[in-house]
């Protein structure tokens, strides 16, 4: 079952994320890389398996409270073998502030071998500032 990321984010819908688990501090995406996702050895590029962990772990931490948005403070990512095919990520909220959310995320094969593993700090906020005058709402989001 896809459920909906709350929020419009272009680049993620650019991909083709699906998200599966949004819930008590866990999320799950899946994701199935096209040609344009793959790098020069035809497996799926660092940048796309990058952009799947920070957006699993991000999730994981507003799953405690989707209110909030969460912002990117620092990430740590490892690589441990070429992800090929469908993958899916599983995020975990380790722990979490008043204003921060510390997570975890790792990226699986079809066979259900890690291809990749991050751990991320995320800020929550309730709007982000878009320009000189105007602040971005976050929507509500619909787990079902």
């Amino acid at each position: 079952m896809t459920m909906n990321f709350g929020v419009e984010i272009p680049f993620v819908d650019h991909l083709g994320f699906e998200l599966t688990v949004f819930e008590g501090g866990q999320s799950e995406i899946v994701f199935e890389p096209r040609p344009e996702h793959l790098n020069s050895f035809a497996v799926t590029h660092g940048g796309a398996l990058m952009t799947l962990l920070d957006v699993t772990m991000a999730v994981a931490a507003r799953s405690t409270q989707p209110d909030m948005g969460a912002v990117t403070i620092e990430m740590k990512t490892s690589f441990f073998q070429p992800a090929v095919g469908k993958l899916s990520a599983r995020g975990r909220l380790i722990h979490r502030s008043v204003t921060l959310a510390f997570t975890e995320a790792t990226v699986y094969n079809a066979q259900g071998s890690a291809c990749a593993h991050a751990t991320g700090t995320f800020k929550f906020v309730r709007g982000l500032v878009t320009g000189a005058r105007s602040v971005n709402p976050l929507q509500r989001i619909a787990t079902d």
